[in-house]
């Protein structure tokens, strides 16, 4: 949060996405490298008909040269986006303040939340996205690479490439849990 909580809301959980496990999930990083490495080995190929091989690799490297470049900057882009980056969950809502460029901060009540959903890698990375309920809507290209991928219509914020996913996704259930539950002028929110 760029202040600190109002009186009754306290911070749970606090941080950055992890800038390399963005470069690779959001960025598809890998997926970009193998384009160039198979534009090359098909450059070089088909190079071999009109000279040496040896001429042939040296021509087909250009696109080796402009692959690095882009994937490093892929990888400059994650690392600008991570360090802008901060999520926050509390006992009343989860916060995303986003962008490098643009910086902008999300606010999504426990209440606006239908559904959250954990899609958990292997190195204990992951992003949880959040179905929003009723009319909320939220930009997609606004809030990119903080959203769920491919679910453009109804959009959903996320806290993409996050250490530990687990326990967070376990932070939140239970602040969420806590949170709807709560009575409010004599009732219970649903």
């Amino acid at each position: 949060l760029p202040e600190m909580p109002p009186e009754g809301e306290f911070i749970l959980w606090q941080g950055p996405p992890h800038w390399w496990a963005l470069a690779k999930d959001s960025l598809n990083l890998w997926w970009v490298a193998g384009y160039f490495g198979a534009v090359f080995v098909w450059r070089a190929i088909a190079g071999t008909a009109s000279m040496p091989l040896s001429d042939s690799l040296a021509f087909a490297a250009l696109f080796l040269i402009m692959g690095a470049v882009v994937c490093l900057i892929l990888a400059l882009v994650a690392f600008v986006q991570a360090k802008a980056t901060v999520y926050t969950i509390t006992n009343k809502r989860v916060a995303m303040r986003i962008g490098a460029a643009l910086t902008m901060t999300l606010n999504l009540p426990y209440t606006w939340i239908g559904t959250a959903k954990l899609d958990l890698k292997s190195s204990g990375h992951g992003t949880l996205a959040f179905e929003l309920i009723g009319e909320t809507r939220i930009s997609y290209l606004m809030s990119w690479p903080h959203v769920r991928p491919w679910r453009i219509a109804r959009t959903q914020p996320a806290l993409r490439c996050i250490p530990d996913a687990q326990s967070v996704a376990q932070i939140f259930a239970e602040a969420a849990e806590t949170r709807i539950s709560e009575p409010r002028d004599g009732r219970i929110e649903t």
